[in-house]
């Protein structure tokens, strides 16, 4: 029986999926890209990157409930944009109520929402490791949240956004998300200025076990972040799963036999940015094309990402001088892109209207040409490539002028004393006691007062000192 707490529109089944799939893709940031990030970077840079992830997702959370939500979601202000609010703390009025989809509440969406711009600032940060200042950072959340992902977010996905009243295809994000994050990371990291030209020579993983560990949770959160996007627990979430584990194990394997002809050895960081690439390309098409769609999206995951990493970033002037730490561009917003045109062309009628209803709009350019349709096709096309330049441009144009606010405020980039040494000049913390009773390098060989009172204030040699 309906009751205040169970009304009638609420379906406990899809409630309860949503919320797990939102808690899936929380997991992939924390603590997915927070270890990954920690153990795929330099020793010195691993305290500073996994804590530019646990930042950003800790001040998305705080954004997103005050404004963030409304602006994304909420009723339209412009056509790009929703008008803020503070309904998202209203938790006995607007957030117990129905939400704008699914049959639950809108807190349920603020939340699943909320993941998914948690991680596109973390992605960001993947192109910014080993150089950008923290303060920095402190402030560029907020800032390119506020007037960028809202903008993408509106604008593909809200029902009142312009590109999804032209009919753009975007499943899970592929657009809103994925090239949003290669763009705007890039575009950060030219601002930014590069690493130390030591720390760009060599940058090995400090852990390469505990980045394995990361890019399986971001892997098996996936679940939740493509397989939540129908919102709902019905037939076409479960499509969704399939043919997202589907392409990412193709691709994976793809840029692993590369790697292994290429350069004659396969390679564990090159498996992950294989299942990266397949992971991202899937996203704009998870429940809309057959299984064997999803393969050959795989394949071409797996294989046009790593061109563009491995050889043409190498003969490339523009790409050679942005230095972007973890190839975010080429891992998210190629495969973004690539995986938003695919699914122009592999949408399959049937599966479009389990997503999209009955708009006989949303079709595959192939499954087009076969019905007699080649118009409909060629403008679902049309639809997007518009949505990838618009994606694009508005990411090059506000994260440029965020970059360029913040550096008024604070450098953007750390002090050369700060590059030198990295996490122990930033945060005085080092991932690793290599000396014991916690002690760093340079507390060892220093003996100053300053590097004891930064010691394990539990340890007995701190407490001789006091």
């Amino acid at each position: 029986m309906a009751t205040e707490a169970a009304p009638e529109w609420l379906v406990k089944g899809d409630n309860a999926w949503q919320l797990a799939a939102a808690t899936l893709v929380g997991l992939q940031s924390v603590p997915g890209l927070v270890i990954l990030y920690g153990g795929i970077v330099k020793k010195k840079w691993a305290v500073n990157s996994a804590f530019m992830a646990l930042y950003a997702f800790a001040a998305t959370m705080v954004c997103w409930c005050l404004w963030g939500f409304r602006m994304s979601f909420g009723d339209r202000m412009l056509p790009f944009v929703g008008r803020p609010d503070f309904s998202g703390l209203d938790a006995a009025g607007f957030l117990s109520a129905q939400g704008f989809a699914g049959a639950y509440p809108a807190a349920t969406l603020l939340f699943f929402q909320f993941v998914f711009a948690a991680i596109t600032l973390i992605l960001v940060a993947g192109s910014l490791l080993g150089r950008m200042n923290f303060k920095a950072w402190m402030l560029f959340v907020p800032l390119w949240l506020t007037f960028s992902y809202t903008v993408g977010a509106f604008s593909v996905w809200s029902p009142n956004g312009f590109l999804f009243k032209a009919g753009v295809m975007d499943f899970a994000g592929g657009f809103v998300i994925h090239l949003s994050s290669g763009v705007a990371g890039f575009t950060a990291a030219f601002w930014v200025g590069p690493r130390t030209a030591k720390d760009r020579e060599a940058f090995p993983p400090n852990n390469i076990l505990l980045t394995l560990v990361g890019a399986g949770l971001l892997w098996m959160g996936w679940t939740g972040f493509n397989g939540g996007a129908p919102y709902a627990a019905n037939i076409d979430a479960s499509v969704a799963v399939v043919n997202t584990h589907l392409c990412t194990a193709t691709s994976l394997l793809v840029w692993l036999i590369l790697d292994t002809f290429v350069f004659g050895r396969p390679s564990a960081i090159g498996a992950v940015n294989g299942m990266i690439t397949g992971l991202v390309c899937i996203t704009p098409a998870a429940g809309l094309v057959q299984g064997w769609a999803a393969m050959l999206m795989g394949l071409l995951s797996g294989s046009v990402p790593w061109f563009t990493m491995m050889v043409l970033h190498k003969r490339s002037r523009i790409l050679k001088h942005v230095d972007d730490t973890l190839a975010i561009l080429h891992t998210h917003g190629v495969a973004g892109s690539l995986g938003g045109i695919l699914t122009g062309i592999l949408a399959e009628p049937r599966l479009c209207r389990l997503f999209f209803g009955d708009d006989p709009r949303y079709v595959g350019l192939a499954y087009a040409i076969r019905g007699d349709r080649a118009h409909a096709g060629l403008r679902q096309m049309a639809v997007q490539l518009a949505g990838i330049t618009f994606i694009v441009v508005l990411n090059v144009v506000v994260t440029s002028v965020v970059c360029l606010l913040v550096g008024l405020a604070v450098p953007l980039r750390l002090s050369e004393e700060q590059l030198a040494t990295g996490d122990d000049a930033i945060h005085g913390e080092d991932a690793y006691a290599v000396w014991g009773d916690g002690e760093t390098y340079e507390q060892s060989v220093h003996g100053s007062r300053r590097y004891q009172m930064t010691a394990n204030p539990m340890s007995s040699k701190v407490d001789d000192i006091i």
